[in-house]
């Protein structure tokens, strides 16, 4: 099976450790939320606005929830764990285009 994803971010490893954390959206996901700029792949900025500080920190609750479309946890994100050489080596920045191709292992007599 050969999915096609948009890489959404690239991370450091939060425990210091020599890898990335490179995580994937699919197309399809992306073409479903309307996006209409092609060189952001992850749609049109959603900015939240406030009066006082009680909305502020209503707002930022649903921010950080991901219901109002911030910098939350967003679903549908597919994760990679890659070395830094198999980093440096693909040369990935977030907005590529990658394909995975996921196949299942023949097992012989196991």
């Amino acid at each position: 099976m050969k999915k096609e994803f948009v890489v959404r971010s690239i991370d450091a490893a939060p425990d210091g450790a020599p890898y990335v954390v490179v995580s994937l959206s699919s197309i399809k996901d992306l073409k479903e939320g309307g996006t209409q700029n092609p060189q952001s792949p992850f749609g049109s900025p959603k900015v939240m606005g406030f009066t006082n500080m009680n909305d502020m920190m209503k707002d930022l609750n649903k921010m950080l929830s991901g219901m109002g479309g911030g910098m939350g946890m967003q679903g549908n994100v597919t994760q990679l764990k890659l070395e830094m050489h198999e980093y440096k080596e693909m040369g990935l920045s977030v907005g590529d285009k990658v394909f995975l191709d996921i196949t299942k292992a023949e097992s012989l007599g196991v």
